[in-house]
């Protein structure tokens, strides 16, 4: 894309190929790439220095939360050479030096012109380029604009009555003067507790000789345990080139192995192990990764939470500021936690005061200080340390216009829409370092801004060896990849605070969860396999015509990806290749490794008379009151493996959510027990409970059926048999996942034949065990072949979108409807056939799994007002 001599000549050429915004960390290492590919572009800073978020928050005590090792730049392998970080966390000022150091080494600041704003980016449709405006050098046209704004350069507002009427001094932390500010015989008062607050009122408390603190929300703090920069600590860069390949491809940003442990799955001993480890070590990003669960399963996150609760209380004298400094209204690590150093300590010294403006309201600031609704502090300073405009801030604070004069704000005005977090709809070659929809501030900034660029790059270089001159997703692809950014958050506790992760700290911002909380390496996956896939989801035009190749990169849910992962890695055998016992004893091992679901009243396990001899049945009775209404369940395996123990979870989490008596009954496996044994098992099932509702703490007559897989087709035909024979009385069936034909030629079969748990052939390889081909048609085993369906019970039919059995389940859905059933459908989108029945491990089903409960309790209403209570 590097444009020729003869181009330079040419006035309908632009100026230069790339207009880079902002010389941050990414601007510059932006200029570093564009410079060794032979660009023409200029980087533009509205600073009168580089550094962008350093350059700005100069405020005493700022410092990274992440180790100074990790965050640097990757692409200089010799930087030991001629530089050597002092801290465990270096200061701003080091910080600073270090980009100064990387700017002249690279000759970076040739390219760069500093004091200069950019206030405009417009798009021409007719010659295809920018046309970007500043406030110094006029209008410069370029075929790129890249945005290395940053994700915390824009302060937020103080938005406090009568501050202009204060004689003192007014300072933010996010524009802190160069020079510094001596506190010293002054009365300082600190707004806002967030990184910049917990950083700077230790060391202003060193100086001043008061310090008033007004806090709204406190924050969850891990003692940072800084130091020198020792050669131990140095001792993982033995192997850079491998530590920093790690570092790409971690969580953060961070090498260090996901955890795959529950809270619960361990003892508390060793729980509470664990947290002083993470206590003890003061690494930001390991906190949040002590248990698998601990963003995701309130109970764990409030233990944990608890935790360091209990610390706080230890560390704070004053047990009311103990108390105020104690988080209780958001999961820890739902706001980002703070690395702190003597924080806490701060508290206990005499000459500061903690005001709770939650209790206490600030009314206004006077001339002589801060009104609270109860109180009146003299001040001679006032710090505001209320943070930023977080991640859209500084690319909104640039007009930018794309096609047709949509401008980005129009489009964005309810929350910010990209693909990738690197481009959007509208805005052709304009791309966003670290925008919203890309890990960003959930990561360690430096490996993921160095990832950005790469991609950026790349792409440039890509366009070029093909002929391409404009790039530009499509609504297919970015309304995809935004579904994917809040299905990610959707099984997180993120979006359940008021954080400046949701735009909450602004008025009238939009509340969407802007990061990507995927993972810095799931995300590179998914970047990485949008190039693979020929640059899945972009159209790209040159003179020589256009090429686009739509889709969605990531379509499954990302707890069921990460299971369907986690089984690849383990490199099994395909089940239908193995023989049925060892196929049985592989089942049962992955049945029994999981969490153990929720808690019920009482579990009894006996036994219930079979079509041909005892049957084991579990009984989960409600913590609620009894009697309750009953539900017989079935469970899955192909009619060939499984029983009330592989699906104890799911037992459990239905016997909790539907509030009723669920009695899980075993039935004759195949092959030894071909068809209809299982159905046969199935209806006895049924009768004797219906029969014996009473002593099971039941209320006669209120009775539905469910089942999963295999069993939801056991539970389908029960209903349809009561009906012919009579009973008993059915109030209603809950179908998941069912096996309701004998065949395989529905599209499904076809479009989710392998990759996602269950496969075709494994279909087939059940059926094949458990009945003959000439019977496949008979409704006890394909109940969507009976010719007449009318009068059943009313159903709920929910399927997979990725399963080989879908469009059987639908189909009999369908058919239920023609009959009259009233019937609700829901294909789960982004779902397996197994990842439903996954309680507390795929977080995603919780919601289906809940639909089907809230149906089973609408059928037990329904049967309450039409039958008296026998």
């Amino acid at each position: 894309m590097m444009t020729t001599d003869a181009a330079r000549t040419d006035p309908l050429r632009p100026d230069v190929d790339v207009v880079v915004v902002g010389a941050g960390i990414a601007g510059l290492y932006l200029a570093h790439r564009l410079s060794r590919g032979g660009y023409r572009f200029r980087v533009f800073e509205a600073g009168d220095d580089l550094g962008g978020t350093w350059y700005w928050n100069r405020y005493p005590g700022a410092r990274v939360d992440i180790p100074s090792f990790d965050y640097m730049y990757s692409f200089d392998p010799d930087w030991q050479q001629d530089w050597q970080w002092s801290e465990k966390y270096a200061t701003q000022p080091e910080i600073l030096r270090y980009l100064h150091h990387v700017a002249d080494k690279h000759d970076l600041r040739r390219h760069i012109t500093f004091s200069t704003r950019v206030r405009q980016a417009r798009w021409d449709d007719e010659s295809s380029l920018w046309h970007v405006t500043t406030d110094r050098d006029g209008e410069v046209t370029s075929r790129f604009v890249v945005m290395a704004t940053g994700c915390l350069s824009v302060p937020k507002h103080a938005e406090i009555d009568g501050l202009e009427r204060f004689a003192g001094e007014v300072y933010f932390t996010s524009s802190w003067p160069r020079e510094p500010v001596d506190f010293r015989d002054k009365r300082v008062g600190v707004i806002g507790t967030g990184s910049s607050g917990v950083q700077s009122i230790p060391v202003i408390a060193q100086e001043a000789e008061q310090v008033v603190v007004f806090q709204r929300t406190p924050t969850f703090c891990i003692p940072a345990r800084n130091g020198p920069l020792t050669s131990e600590m140095l001792a993982v860069l033995a192997d850079e080139a491998e530590y920093r390949a790690a570092a790409r491809v971690s969580r953060g940003g961070v090498p260090m192995e996901r955890s795959v442990t529950p809270t619960f799955s361990v003892p508390e001993a060793e729980r509470q192990q664990r947290y002083e480890r993470v206590w003890e070590l003061g690494l930001l990003l390991e906190s949040i990764n002590v248990f698998a669960d601990v963003m995701s399963n309130p109970a764990a996150n409030h233990e944990f939470a608890e935790f360091f609760r209990t610390k706080i209380r230890s560390l704070v004298d004053d047990p009311q500021t103990a108390l105020d400094l104690c988080p209780t209204e958001y999961p820890i690590g739902s706001k980002r936690p703070c690395l702190d150093t003597d924080y806490y300590a701060t508290y206990n010294l005499p000459h500061v005061r903690l005001v709770n403006i939650r209790k206490d309201p600030i009314r206004q600031v006077t001339q002589t200080g801060i009104d609270t609704l109860d109180e009146s502090f003299a001040l001679d300073a006032i710090v505001f340390a209320t943070g930023f405009d977080a991640v859209t801030g500084a690319i909104m604070a640039v007009d930018i216009r794309g096609r047709n004069g949509l401008a980005l704000k129009e489009k964005w005005a309810y929350g910010p829409q990209t693909y990738l977090g690197l481009t959007t709809v509208g805005f052709p070659n304009l791309f966003l370092i670290t925008g919203p929809g890309s890990p960003s501030v959930l990561s360690n900034m430096t490996v993921s801004i160095e990832q950005h660029v790469d991609w950026v790059l790349d792409c440039l270089g890509h366009l070029d060896a093909n002929g391409f001159e404009v790039i530009e997703p499509t609504q297919t692809a970015e309304a995809g990849w935004m579904q994917h950014v809040n299905d990610c958050a959707d099984i997180t506790l993120f979006p359940t605070a008021n954080s400046w992760y949701m735009g909450a700290n602004v008025p009238g911002k939009p509340r969407v969860f802007m990061p990507y909380c995927g993972g810095v390496d799931f995300y590179r996956v998914s970047c990485d396999e949008v190039v693979s896939r020929d640059y899945l989801g972009f159209e790209r035009s040159g003179p020589n015509g256009s090429r686009c190749n739509d889709g969605v990169v990531r379509r499954l849910q990302p707890d069921v990806e990460m299971v369907l992962n986690e089984v690849a890695a383990m490199n099994l055998p395909p089940m239908e290749s193995m023989a049925v016992e060892d196929a049985r004893v592989v089942y049962a091992q992955m049945s029994t490794a999981r969490p153990p679901g929720p808690d019920v009243g009482e579990i009894v396990d006996d036994v219930l008379p079979g079509a041909a001899g005892d049957l084991a049945y579990r009984l989960y009775r409600p913590p609620t009151p009894g009697p309750h209404p009953i539900v017989v369940y079935f469970h899955g395996g192909g009619y060939v493996f499984g029983d009330a123990i592989s699906d104890d979870p799911l037992s459990r989490d239905l016997c909790v959510h539907s509030d009723a008596v669920v009695v899980s009954a075993d039935y004759r496996h195949a092959p030894e027990h071909r068809f209809p044994a299982a159905v046969d098992d199935a209806m006895a099932a049924v009768r004797w409970v219906a029969d014996n509702a009473r002593e099971l703490g039941g209320i006669p007559g209120r009775l539905a059926v469910c089942g999963w897989s295999a069993g939801g087709g056991l539970a389908a035909v029960v209903c349809r048999l009561a009906r012919d024979m009579g009973g008993p009385v059915i109030m209603g069936q809950a179908l998941l996942a069912p096996c309701t034909a004998g065949d395989v030629t529905r599209a499904s079969f076809a479009e989710n034949a392998d990759g996602y748990g269950l496969t075709t052939p494994l279909v087939e390889w059940f059926y094949d065990h458990y009945i003959d081909a000439a019977d496949r048609s008979d409704p006890r085993f394909a109940p969507l072949y009976a010719a007449d369906l009318s009068g059943l019970p009313p159903a709920i039919v929910v399927t997979a979108e990725f399963d080989p059995v879908r469009d059987d389940g639908a189909a009999y859905a369908a058919a239920l409807e023609a009959a009259g059933v009233p019937t609700e459908y829901l294909c789960a989108r982004g779902h397996t056939h197994q990842s439903l029945a996954m309680v507390d491990v795929v977080i995603s089903g919780a919601p289906v799994r809940a639909r089907m409960a809230d149906s089973l309790r609408q059928f037990f209403m329904e049967a309450r007002v039409s039958q008296p209570t026998l």
